[in-house]
């Protein structure tokens, strides 16, 4: 059941609300004292986001630099350690074949020796020509895997000093 207002009974005005700019003197001038600093706090936030975003591209740049100049340090580095265990893989290789012309030698010698002395004389002299040998041939892939491994390092050396001396 709605209910309908009664005959009769007054009803309360409904409050106005005053124009406050007629009103009140000055609002303007305080509106215009406000939005100057706002604009001036605006202005000067827009610069420095303006600023931090010029700062953080060229920061960009520099670092997508010295990654692509790392990137690069390690290409070489890479190929440089590939050419080292390829030479490394054919000194010893060749290591090998040298030894192994040499048994067979010796294994064709001790087949014409006649005597067991004659055996004992060619078993001590092929001994101490391999040792010989292969203490040649240890040294040179010492000094192979050390020369291949400086190459290697060489151009990561050469990057990190860089990066350091950039950052200093």
């Amino acid at each position: 059941m709605v209910s309908s207002p009664k005959k009769g009974v007054a009803r309360a005005p409904v409050p106005v609300e005053p124009d406050l700019d007629d009103e009140v003197p000055g609002v303007e001038e305080a509106a215009a004292a406000v939005a100057e600093p706002a604009s001036e706090m605006q202005e000067t936030m827009r610069s420095a986001l303006e600023k931090g975003v010029t700062e953080s591209r060229a920061a960009f740049a520099r670092a997508k630099s010295s990654v692509d100049d790392a990137a690069n340090a390690f290409e070489v580095s890479f190929a440089a350690a590939k050419d080292g265990v390829a030479a490394i893989n054919a000194k010893a290789l060749e290591a090998f074949r040298a030894n192994t012309e040499a048994n067979l030698d010796f294994i064709k010698a001790s087949f014409a020796a006649k005597t067991l002395s004659d055996l004992v004389a060619l078993q001590t002299e092929f001994a101490r020509k391999q040792v010989g040998a292969v203490s040649v041939q240890i040294k040179d892939l010492g000094a192979l895997a050390q020369k291949a491994m400086l190459e290697a390092i060489e151009p990561m050396k050469e990057q990190v000093a860089k990066s350091f001396r950039a950052t200093a």
